[in-house]
């Protein structure tokens, strides 16, 4: 079905329901639509070029439909484009102003931007769209497409809901960054050493036991799991020392819980 060079609506083009095998292309077409400018809901296409030479004056709803292939561009969608449930085999932007020069991470951003314009929260366009970058390798991109998702899902939620969510994204990215808590846990434990090297705590029982190790200390703060023997060996008589020990004991339970939620959260792909 060719709607291409030279082709413009006035009105809606509604192609609901509609199956198309081989090729529906809107090349150079300019859709004036009051509303809704496309309705492409539940419609099933072999090759889908939306490359239009300017963006529909109204919505594009694309919602469970299907296309093998998308071929779209810079000017190509308004600013409503309804995602949900629009599946493809493989997208990619065809031409020269959004493609030529533009690095993997620019296609992302740009990627991203576009399920945005899906009004209101729907995690179906960013599971698709990760979906799609696993399939070519791109798993990094994948990551940080679902990260992208829980953050704008998290937008959504209550308070505290939002609250949590900040604290899985700067200390796990949501699971999709572990390295980040290998960050702060470095961070803390040099905090701590130092502190503690430059404060010494004095001993439940003195002239028994190993000398204090400020680095050792510090640990057996973080890992809230076992124990390393200082954390009872010794009290504090200095206050800010004192207070930075249970910072650092909250810092490890919070660490950890938020470590587990985000690689449970990862397996599910949530």
């Amino acid at each position: 079905m060719d709607c291409s060079q030279g082709f413009t609506a006035q009105g809606s083009v509604r192609l609901r329901g509609a199956r198309i095998e081989d090729l529906l292309t809107f090349e150079g077409a300019r859709l004036n639509g009051d509303g809704t400018a496309l309705v492409g809901t539940a419609m099933h296409v072999g090759n889908f070029d939306f490359r239009t030479a300017a963006p529909p004056s109204g919505a594009v709803d694309l919602r469970s439909a299907h296309a093998t292939w998308c071929q779209d561009g810079e000017r190509s969608w308004p600013k409503d484009v309804f995602l949900e449930g629009f599946t493809y085999d493989s997208i990619r932007f065809g031409d020269a102003a959004s493609g030529e020069g533009a690095t993997r991470e620019d296609e992302v951003a740009d990627r991203l931007a576009w399920v945005r314009r899906n009004p209101g929260y729907a995690p179906q366009p960013y599971e698709q769209l990760a979906s799609r970058y696993r399939q070519i390798g791109h798993d990094g991109d994948a990551r940080r497409v679902l990260l992208a998702k829980q953050r704008h899902r998290r937008r959504t939620l209550h308070a505290a809901g939002r609250l949590w969510g900040h604290l899985l994204d700067v200390t796990v990215g949501y699971g999709y960054r572990p390295w980040l808590a290998g960050v702060w846990l470095l961070a803390l434990t040099l905090l701590g050493t130092l502190v503690f090297r430059a404060h010494s705590p004095s001993p439940m029982k003195p002239g028994e036991g190993a000398p204090f190790q400020p680095f050792v200390y510090t640990l057996d703060l973080l890992v809230p799991i076992g124990g390393l023997g200082h954390r009872t060996a010794w009290y504090w008589t200095d206050g800010v020392s004192q207070w930075l020990a249970y910072v650092l004991i909250a810092a490890g339970w919070m660490l950890t819980t938020a470590v587990v939620a985000g690689m449970t959260r990862t397996l599910n792909r949530n």
